[in-house]
């Protein structure tokens, strides 16, 4: 196959523990070939082309260092329809600019281009807002602009976490208990005094044995996941914010979770889905770039970007 990742600069993917660099490996070793794009080559001339280029990624390189890949042929401009697989792994953050690419990635679908995920798909599964269509596995939530609502959400409660709809990484997350002196100061900052749309949560203690991230694949759920523990005194585990990631088995919840959600997002043109579950509860789907295959393959016995590859040509039908 030949396959395009649309990506951030490669040179600046910290390719030791990059999912997509996985990814790339596996397509390889499997004898696909390899093309690479930024969301601002794309554009719309009738349909969707970009401007991308051929690499070959090194075998037995150092990953540490920025020789583990090479171009392999001139930049050229290819419409998007001719690709077998195109990959979408930009990172977040989901600005409009990541939304304007999404769309352009819908287009491209309707003259035959195969996109995972697929661009609507994305543009329509809010990180942080999917969670409110499985209310039956969530914490109690508040979705609003409105101080006064979560203030009151956080006499209900509290001991709440509020946060952005557009983070990443656990920025913008504060963790409000019963008599916190800045909560004013807090909800001022998130909201933008009431003008931008935020996140409240009850708190869930089990954050100290881990944010759970569950990997789902073409419907399928990865039989391990990664635990993000937190640092001491911290209470976001994001591998991001100095969290420790720690590969287990699923749970029994986990399984419950991960098997509801799981043909539904296939059916909506998810391919790969990262669900975040601390103790019992769901509390995000990500959708953009899922990360965490290298941790969990390095951890146990499965190997995450080799089974994505599998799934990948299964739908393909190569």
């Amino acid at each position: 196959m030949n396959v395009l990742f649309i990506i951030d600069p490669i040179a600046s993917l910290k390719a030791y523990k990059d999912s997509s660099v996985a990814m790339m490996y596996a397509l390889q070793a499997r004898g696909h070939q390899l093309f690479i794009t930024e969301p601002q080559h794309l554009y719309i001339r009738n349909q969707v082309f970009a401007t991308v280029q051929a690499i070959q990624v090194r075998d037995g390189a150092d990953l540490t260092q920025h020789d583990w890949w090479q171009y392999s042929g001139e930049s050229i401009e290819r419409n998007l329809a001719d690709f077998d697989a195109v990959l979408m792994r930009k990172d977040p953050p989901f600005d409009m600019e990541y939304a304007y690419t999404c769309h352009l990635l819908a287009y491209a679908e309707k003259f035959g281009a195969k996109v995972f995920n697929k661009g609507d798909a994305i543009l329509t599964h809010s990180e942080k807002l999917t969670i409110t269509e499985f209310a039956q596995f969530t914490s109690p939530t508040l979705v609003t602009r409105d101080m006064k609502r979560i203030r009151a959400f956080h006499q209900e409660h509290q001991d709440v976490v509020v946060k952005p709809l557009d983070g990443m990484g656990g920025s913008g997350i504060f963790r409000l208990q019963p008599k916190e002196p800045n909560l004013g100061s807090i909800l001022e900052l998130l909201s933008r005094n009431g003008q931008q749309t935020i996140m409240a949560q009850r708190y869930i203690p089990d954050i100290v044995k881990g944010d759970k991230r569950i990997l789902v694949i073409n419907g399928q759920p990865i039989p391990y996941c990664l635990a993000r523990i937190p640092l001491a005194g911290e209470t976001r585990g994001n591998l991001a914010a100095g969290g420790r990631g720690v590969a287990q088995p699923l749970s029994e919840r986990d399984w419950e979770i991960a098997n509801t959600l799981a043909p539904q997002l296939r059916e909506r043109g998810l391919f790969l889905v990262g669900l975040d579950v601390i103790g019992d509860y769901l509390t995000e789907v990500n959708v953009t770039s899922p990360t965490c295959f290298v941790e969990i393959t390095e951890q146990t016995d499965f190997h995450v970007a080799n089974f994505f590859v599998e799934q990948l040509e299964k739908v393909l039908g190569v």
